[in-house]
């Protein structure tokens, strides 16, 4: 992909978009030298932001904290370690081991002993010096923590799925918006070839008319009846609070007795725990939607066919049908790919198709072959390139492709579609009123319980 990506203006989304639309036919070009222009956005994108009271100088390095990381976190680390633009100062993490796998890295890596570690974020967010965030908590937490942080006038990129309901999305883009941060979630393939190229196709006019945008939802979407909601025994004490904070680990959940599976295997089992469709669709709908245009606002329609719920979530092969105002359809559906790698995207239009996956490998109608880029696709991870953004947008103060807003339609739009199959109806949404009309149950099912004092604390700027 080293040949494809070189090709590509970056960092401007509608030069990117009308490069992709464009690709060059001819032998050894990969992509066209004479973009036409994007089409308007369907809803203004969210403004420039103002400069920071206390922002660094152009040339120094932004001090990052991080908050929560683990596995995906350590994996993000690594790459912004490796940007000279960043200095990492801290971590905050309820866990001891995570903190001091932390340090240990940085230390490592800077060759001293400076990072310093918290065991409780609200330390870190006080920290006056800390420029940015890295977040890569509980999915649980990604909410109230980006809003934590949002309050406390750090810009941040956090890890998905960026929302546990259809009003904490609202309440996270409000916060942001509020506050006048930047924040980019990581949907890192919005800085992945194969889907810029797809994107770009889409949105440049050469599939025709748009007509449908197709997201791979995948299988395992969580628990959603009441086996899904219980809880295991304790199995020992609470640990002490300084080795692994029990009470915040749960955060806004419900509370339940200690046991030392729900740090590892919870996430899976327990819809206190789990987003639903929002494991795949936080990239897959958020490709769809801006291909479709269709960034700052949702379907307006959703009809589930197929699936079978039971306890461990929704199973066999499901369609989900929606439809936004002008008519193109979004389909969410867990079947009937072509191979190219997880998290799938197809875009139809009245002129031709275009479908691609984390294999890096791109597909066409045949009367689009001509348009495909020369050197042959591979699967890579676009992580580091996806950081490049934040970091730059930080600099300049301006929103990324994944930024706040955006995120939050694109949750807003999967939550939808996963109430509409929960309930095996047909739902109609509003996006002015942020409601389904005339299903009293359906919205009572766009937000969740939070435990106290969580809601007040994370929530307060617009719930």
């Amino acid at each position: 992909m080293a040949e494809e990506k070189k090709g590509l203006t970056r960092r401007s989304l509608g030069k990117a978009l009308a490069a992709a639309g464009t690709a060059a036919a001819s032998a050894g070009t990969v992509l066209g030298q004479a973009p036409a222009p994007a089409p308007a956005s369907q809803a203004p994108a969210p403004p420039a932001i103002g400069p920071r009271v206390a922002g660094v100088a152009i040339n120094d390095q932004l001090v990052f904290g991080g908050i929560g990381l683990r596995s995906r976190g350590m994996h993000d680390l690594r790459q912004l370690l490796s940007d000279p633009r960043v200095k990492f100062a801290a971590i905050a993490d309820i866990r001891d081991s995570a903190r001091e796998m932390v340090k240990s890295t940085v230390d490592n890596y800077y060759k001293n002993n400076d990072c310093v570690m918290y065991s409780d974020p609200a330390q870190l967010l006080a920290r006056k010096d800390i420029d940015c965030l890295l977040i890569a908590t509980s999915d649980r937490w990604h909410g109230p923590m980006a809003m934590w942080a949002a309050q406390s006038g750090k810009d941040m990129y956090i890890e998905k799925p960026a929302a546990m309901s259809i009003t904490e999305s609202y309440a996270l883009a409000d916060n942001v918006r509020r506050y006048g941060v930047v924040y980019q979630s990581g949907c890192q393939r919005k800085n992945q070839f194969a889907f810029e190229f797809a994107v770009g196709l889409a949105r440049s006019g050469k599939l025709g008319r748009l007509l449908e945008v197709h997201a791979d939802t995948a299988i395992g979407l969580g628990a959603v009846d009441a086996g899904g909601h219980g809880w295991w025994p304790a199995d020992a004490p609470e640990p002490n609070p300084l080795v692994f904070d029990w009470d915040k680990w749960l955060g806004p959940c419900l509370w339940r007795p200690y046991n030392s599976n729900y740090p590892d295997r919870g996430r899976g089992e327990f819809w206190d725990f789990h987003a639903g469709l929002l494991e795949w669709a936080s990239h897959t709908v958020a490709m769809a939607q801006w291909a479709a245009d269709m960034e700052y606002t949702e379907p307006v329609e959703y009809v589930p066919e197929g699936g079978t719920f039971r306890g461990d979530g929704l199973i066999d092969r499901y369609t989900i049908y929606c439809k936004y105002a002008n008519g193109v359809r979004l389909i969410l559906r867990n079947h009937s790919w072509m191979g190219l790698g997880s998290c799938s995207n197809r875009f139809v239009g009245t002129e031709g198709w275009v479908e691609t996956g984390d294999s890096g490998r791109i597909e066409v109608s045949s009367n689009l072959q001509p348009l495909l880029p020369t050197a042959k696709g591979t699967r890579y991870d676009p992580t580091l390139e996806h950081m490049r953004e934040f970091l730059e947008s930080v600099r300049a103060r301006v929103q990324p492709r994944a930024n706040a807003d955006v995120t939050a339609h694109t949750h807003v739009a999967a939550h939808a579609a996963w109430i509409c199959a929960q309930l095996n109806r047909k739902l109609t949404w509003d996006p002015a009123r942020r409601m389904f009309l005339n299903d009293e149950e359906a919205n009572r099912m766009r937000s969740r319980a939070y435990r106290e004092p969580w809601r007040m604390e994370a929530l307060a700027s617009s719930m």
